[in-house]
């Protein structure tokens, strides 16, 4: 085929040019291989999870497998994509999770199944105290299947009260008495546990008030665009002069799996949430504007318990992850409202 000899130069080029080119193969498909992943997200059919999960599945060499047990997720939120499973499954039975868990052999964890929503954990509480046996479960089995790393949703409720602003992950204390705030604590506690017992790597992030198009309405942002689209009355406790910070969802993942790939954030936590305060009244006011509506402002009791006064997270730890401003609140509330048209 070629009219070369074998000792001439030319012949030797041609020999070295293949073989050049078929080690890049080699090293394409080995590298190819090496980068497939596959992870488990529980409370699959949440908000968070579930664009969790969207991000995830945008990288094509990322296999997910969703559970839930539907007590607050969707399916309509479940991703229908060929590299995402779901399987309906409650992670607080050990008979249920951990077929799952040994037969896909996973790589990484995202644990974000939780009881959620301030009143339904109040009403609650046996209920959220089930999910520390969830926690173990996930923890046991990830030992024992050679999971990397456990991504951990713990809360913006541990610090309770808080006793100054920002809320610092390591200087601020943690001092809620409440079983929702009790149960992210001592989820916080296991991990840490796991880890020097075991060598079990965990990231813990601690989520403010996160909002987008996917989220339900038992909670504040979504409750007020709702009620203002409809022009039915908004209703807050007390005065509306507790003060919050909102993230936009797309901050909220994009932080989180930044912490996928960057070692230093392995065995640490970090405030996932804004440093953008506003009060609730001022954020019902905004988005009455915003939307046009003639809802009116209607104030009822305060809660007894879970309705803090204050809540401002320090999130310099997040913004180095995120690499990148976060969206600001009317824009984000734009973005929610172009969702559902």
């Amino acid at each position: 085929m070629f009219a070369f000899s074998k000792n001439s130069i030319k012949y030797r080029q041609m020999i070295f040019f293949f073989l050049k080119q078929k080690n890049k193969l080699y090293l394409h498909f080995y590298i190819k291989k090496a980068i497939e992943m596959n992870i488990l997200i529980t409370g699959g059919a949440g908000f968070i999870p579930s664009s969790t999960a969207d991000k995830l599945l945008e990288n094509p060499n990322n296999h997910v497998v969703l559970v839930d047990n539907f007590l607050t997720g969707s399916e309509l939120n479940i991703p229908n994509h060929p590299n995402c499973k779901f399987i309906k499954c409650d992670v607080n039975n050990y008979n249920e999770i951990n077929p799952i868990m040994c037969s896909y052999k996973f790589h990484y964890v995202f644990h974000y199944a939780a009881v959620v929503g301030v009143q339904r954990t109040l009403d609650n509480p046996k209920m959220v105290l089930d999910d520390i046996q969830g926690i173990k479960n996930i923890l046991d089995l990830a030992k024992s299947t050679g999971v990397k790393r456990v991504f951990y949703s713990s809360s913006s409720e541990v610090y309770g009260e808080p006793v100054h602003l920002p809320q610092n992950e390591e200087t601020t204390p943690l001092n809620s008495r409440l079983p929702y705030a009790v149960v992210k604590n001592v989820g916080e506690a296991y991990f840490r546990s796991y880890q020097q017992e075991f060598g079990l790597d965990y990231t813990i992030f601690r989520f403010f008030n996160t909002y987008g198009p996917k989220q339900s309405t038992d909670f504040v942002m979504s409750k007020f665009i709702n009620s203002a689209l409809k022009g039915e009355d908004i209703t807050l406790y007390g005065d509306g002069m507790q003060t919050r910070t909102f993230c936009y969802i797309d901050d909220n993942v994009d932080a989180c799996l930044s912490a996928l790939n960057d070692e230093s954030t392995i065995n640490t936590v970090f405030n996932i949430g804004s440093d953008s305060i506003i009060p609730i009244k001022e954020l019902a006011e905004t988005i009455i504007r915003i939307t046009g509506s003639k809802s009116k402002i209607v104030f009822l009791p305060p809660l007894k318990d879970g309705d803090m006064t204050r809540r401002q997270p320090d999130i310099t730890k997040m913004k180095q992850l995120l690499k990148r401003d976060l969206l600001k609140l009317e824009q984000g509330i734009k973005k929610v409202l172009e969702a559902k048209k």
